[in-house]
């Protein structure tokens, strides 16, 4: 008999189509109550298939009394309750490396976006007010300045290659220095004093909770560009917004917010952000890797042989 597994979201449909010729496919997006479908099918379900978004909260695995597994379209785990997970033995697994280079090429677009302000200059060119008034003012260059990158994992190595090939100097910050060949800081506020740019690509949840504070902006100063391809709580949303109101901060490139897909009216209005829908990993290749590689997890523990990316816990 085909396993139980617990699907709370579509991604792609191909993921579907891979799941169910293995397992028997319950799907929580369907359900008109989700509560009730949940306490229907719990008792019975062996996997989760889920989102970074979604992830697995404390709740929802207790209810789920016969759960071995949470395999994860998502390197970010920050919506996955480890704790309650590691307390009942249930096997975590996300899908690192897959999406690394496009989340990379998604900061440096950002930065780029930010810096040349290219939004700007296409709606300048769209609205005919090129022809009606000329040139918009200068914008900023990135060639040859300073970035520095808080989180120096797989993101945020992938950024920095990104960024020597223009001839940008990088530093970084961690909770602790690693073998690198870029200057460590102890804390953001201290890197942020030293750049140009600061592109945030550090790991979700509680411990990096608002780590890029007031203070970690106004270093970055009235010409500074930040970006952020983590999560939005890393950032303080509120500070952020006062900062570019207030020209306190030049610039900034997100494509995370604090409370998706509700964004604040006072950021979407400010001409000196580009947002991004939180497409860091959105592209048809990525999309379907991660896709394959939750099957993959959920294949490989109810076969009984070694998960490709396990999460230690």
């Amino acid at each position: 008999m085909k396993p139980d597994v617990l699907m709370t979201r579509l991604t792609i449909p191909a993921a579907l189509t891979a799941l169910e010729r293995t397992f028997r496919v319950h799907r929580l997006w369907e359900a008109d109550d989700p509560a009730a479908f949940i306490q229907e099918v719990g008792p019975t379900i062996r996997g989760v298939a889920t989102t970074g978004g979604f992830g697995a909260s404390a709740e929802l695995m207790a209810a789920l009394p016969n759960l071995e597994i949470v395999a994860v379209n998502a390197v970010g785990l920050d919506a996955v309750d480890l704790a309650h997970a590691k307390a009942r033995g249930i096997i975590v697994a996300s899908t690192p490396d897959v999406l690394t280079e496009d989340v990379a090429d998604m900061a440096l677009a950002l930065l780029l976006a930010a810096a040349r302000e290219l939004v700007a200059g296409d709606a300048h060119v769209r609205s005919g007010a090129w022809e009606r008034e000329g040139n918009r003012p200068l914008a900023r260059r990135v060639h040859g300045r300073r970035a520095g990158i808080v989180g120096l994992g797989r993101i945020g190595r992938a950024v920095a290659r990104r960024l020597e090939a223009m001839n940008v100097q990088v530093a970084y910050h961690n909770r602790r220095p690693i073998e690198s060949p870029y200057i460590y800081y102890g804390s953001p506020a201290a890197l942020a004093r030293d750049v140009d740019f600061l592109i945030v690509a550090a790991t979700g949840g509680d411990a990096s909770r608002g780590l890029i504070d007031r203070e970690t902006i106004d270093a970055l100063g009235p010409d500074g560009i930040l970006v952020n391809v983590a999560r939005g709580s890393v950032v303080d949303e509120d500070a952020l917004i006062a900062a570019l109101r207030d020209g306190r901060l030049a610039a900034a490139g997100l494509d995370v917010f604090a409370d998706e897909p509700r964004v604040p009216e006072a950021l979407r209005v400010l001409p000196n952000v580009v947002l991004q829908p939180h497409q860091g990993s959105a592209t048809v290749e990525t999309r379907a890797a991660m896709a394959e590689l939750v099957v993959r997890n959920l294949q490989a523990h109810f076969a009984g042989t070694l998960l490709p990316t396990p999460l230690p816990l």
